[in-house]
């Protein structure tokens, strides 16, 4: 099975894969510091902030990418 936005932001960032679809939209996902906060959150939750207006407005696609990577 894939993986998801429901599934934590620590979890996605050590998919290289995953990590790489979310950094398309989110660049800095693995990068940036102040991404340590946010670690624990799922992306949906994540996306949820006004300061991810990109992950939130892609979230389906992403979550169809995510799934894919386990297929």
């Amino acid at each position: 099975m894939g993986l998801s936005v429901d599934d934590k932001c620590k979890v996605l960032a050590k998919n290289p894969e995953a990590a790489a679809i979310i950094s398309e939209y989110s660049p800095g996902f693995t990068t940036d510091p102040q991404m340590k906060m946010v670690m624990g959150l799922t992306l949906r939750k994540l996306a949820s902030f006004p300061q991810a207006k990109e992950l939130a407005d892609n979230l389906d696609a992403i979550d169809e990418r995510l799934k894919a990577l386990g297929d």
